[in-house]
């Protein structure tokens, strides 16, 4: 399930060598079926290196997975995976 206080891992593969992958941290979710406009939706923000908020966004839950493979096994090459539950 997702909720807010969680953090996600970018699996994309689009990343600089040098640089670490993309965090984000769900601020807030509007769940499938929730009558309004926008449903199906996380408001993110990225986690800089430092711990420090930026960029303030909205992602489609079906991004959001529990592990970086998929079901058959397969590595996953989009989307983003968690790497924190919320406290």
């Amino acid at each position: 399930m997702i909720k807010r206080g969680q953090i996600y891992q970018s699996l994309s593969g689009r990343h600089h060598p040098a640089d670490r992958p993309t965090r984000i941290l769900i601020k807030g979710v509007i769940p499938y079926g929730a009558g309004c406009w926008g449903q199906g939706t996380a408001s993110v923000v990225t986690l800089t290196t430092t711990g420090r908020e930026v960029r303030p966004r909205n992602v489609k839950l079906t991004q959001l997975h529990n592990s970086a493979t998929t079901r058959d096994g397969q590595p996953r090459r989009t989307g983003y995976r968690l790497v924190r539950d919320a406290e």
